[in-house]
Formats: structure tokens, C-alpha cells, sequence
């Protein structure tokens, strides 16, 4: 299935990511959760009552609704840039924000 999403320029450099433990190749610099959706995941995580997915929504950090956790720290996807090496989980359980 296509992704949804497309990136709108050419990246200078595709970094390596692990997201839940899959190897990725994204853009380096630009906006995780766009790069994410690009790659065609729009799952990020799953609400702790339902288990219903969630994915970015409004972009700019007011929603919560991409939250990831990076190297065991959960984090807003949307208001992070991809960096080499990064290992991406969909957080567990309840969320602290």
C-alpha cells in the first residue's frame, strides 16, 4: 500500500532509525512525525483505555497525539528532527507528559 504522505524535497542525506525495532531510512534534519508518515507509519502509539491507534494531528505540539518515546524518553515526534541512530518505540502504559 502507498503511503499516504510524501516528502516535498530531496534530502541531502537518509539516516538510519530503528522504529519499533524495524530498520528505517529517513531524511536527516527534517520533522520526525512528517518523515514517519512519509515512510508510511501513521501509528505512533495506542490510547491507554481502548488501545485505539493515534497518530500526528495537529503538528505543532498542542495535541499529544504523536507521542514516541526515544531512548526511553516519550516525546512529541512533531517537534523533533530526525538524527542517525535514533531508536523509536511506541510508548507503554500510561503517559507521564
Amino acid at each position: 500500500m502507498k503511503p499516504a504522505f510524501r516528502s516535498l524535497s530531496s534530502p541531502e542525506r537518509m539516516v538510519r532509525v530503528l522504529f519499533e525495532d524495524r530498520d528505517l531510512l529517513l531524511p536527516e534534519g527534517q520533522n520526525l512525525a512528517a518523515a514517519l508518515l512519509a515512510a508510511g507509519h501513521d501509528s505512533f502509539r495506542e490510547t491507554p483505555v481502548s488501545g485505539a491507534p493515534r497518530g500526528p494531528f495537529c503538528m505543532m505540539g498542542a495535541c499529544f497525539d504523536c507521542l514516541v518515546q526515544i531512548d526511553g524518553i516519550t516525546r512529541q515526534a512533531c517537534l523533533l528532527t530526525v538524527t542517525e541512530g535514533m531508536e523509536i518505540r511506541k510508548p507503554n502504559g500510561d503517559v507521564d507528559v
